[in-house]
């Protein structure tokens, strides 16, 4: 942590200015003393090299939610959406971030809490916001960056949302997210929206008990509808994507009132049912209004 906190450089902490909290191995970036983030984002960034970015990085995985939650991400999100790290700075960022998603839940060492790769999650989709807003991304990186979205969120397996004293992981809402941010690039290809589809199809009703509280289902739906806008999906994928989902021939489905983890399968997809069928009635756009009636062909074919 030394040789790291030593190379975020005497230029980034004048552009600090003064703090309110000292830096720690979990976190080396002192706080701004003013708790304006956003003034501090625009003189952080600027200063701010390759071993700054991962410093900021590393706060992302801090075990304290008003540090990873309300100064890091926060933090990351200003510097990104004011336009303060230029495109190299985001590439840099993107191949820390991927590696970081790279490991199994829970695998890395300093990842035992599971902060880390959720938070790495949500800070990539502000690096798919940029791109969308102002293109930097080659075609091969923003496909490398849809398949690291689409892997990641297919593969969640930490289902925690919130926890008292903990706060949020929210793995799956924020593999949404970056989906979500990927979905409105109309860059996607074609088939980087098949790879999102299929991540957001394998976590409608995922194995095991766990059953969706905290707005999963609606943060599924969101990178859906914005797929639907797409031109190249037609209303027969469409259908096939969403008869996909309907119960199958499994044990989990075949009493599904008999076990925790059918009960759980019953309230995911209802949930994600609702989700679609509300949003896509109430839109103005017919290419995501069509969804609605698959939406509830889904919710009459559960039992």
């Amino acid at each position: 942590m030394k040789r790291i906190w030593g190379a975020v450089g005497a230029a980034a902490m004048l552009a600090a200015g003064p703090v309110a909290a000292r830096a720690s191995d979990d976190c080396p970036v002192a706080r701004p003393a003013d708790g304006d983030l956003t003034a501090f984002a625009g003189r952080y960034f600027p200063a701010a090299n390759d071993a700054a970015t991962d410093a900021l990085i590393l706060c992302l995985g801090h075990p304290d939610p008003a540090v990873r939650d309300d100064f890091a991400f926060a933090l990351w999100s200003a510097g990104l959406r004011g336009k303060h790290l230029q495109p190299d700075g985001m590439r840099h960022a993107a191949q820390r971030l991927t590696a970081i998603l790279a490991a199994p839940d829970g695998a890395a060492p300093a990842d035992k809490a599971g902060f880390r790769r959720p938070f790495a999650a949500l800070a990539l989709s502000e690096v798919a916001r940029a791109d969308r807003i102002e293109p930097f991304l080659t075609e091969a990186e923003l496909h490398d960056l849809a398949a690291t979205g689409a892997t990641y969120l297919r593969g969640v397996t930490d289902y925690r949302g919130f926890v008292a004293g903990e706060g949020w992981r929210h793995g799956i809402a924020h593999g949404a997210d970056l989906a979500m941010q990927l979905a409105l690039n109309p860059r996607l290809a074609r088939a980087d929206a098949d790879l999102l589809l299929g991540a957001i199809a394998a976590q409608v009703a995922p194995r095991g008990p766990h059953a969706y509280v905290h707005g999963e289902a609606r943060r599924l739906a969101r990178p859906l509808l914005f797929l639907a806008k797409r031109a190249d999906i037609d209303d027969a994928a469409w259908a096939a994507w969403f008869q996909a989902l309907h119960p199958g021939d499994t044990p989990r489905w075949k009493a599904p009132y008999a076990s925790a983890e059918g009960l759980a399968a019953v309230h995911n997809s209802s949930a994600f049912g609702d989700a679609v069928y509300v949003a896509a009635s109430e839109s103005q756009d017919p290419q995501v209004r069509r969804l609605a009636p698959l939406a509830a062909g889904l919710l009459k074919a559960l039992p």
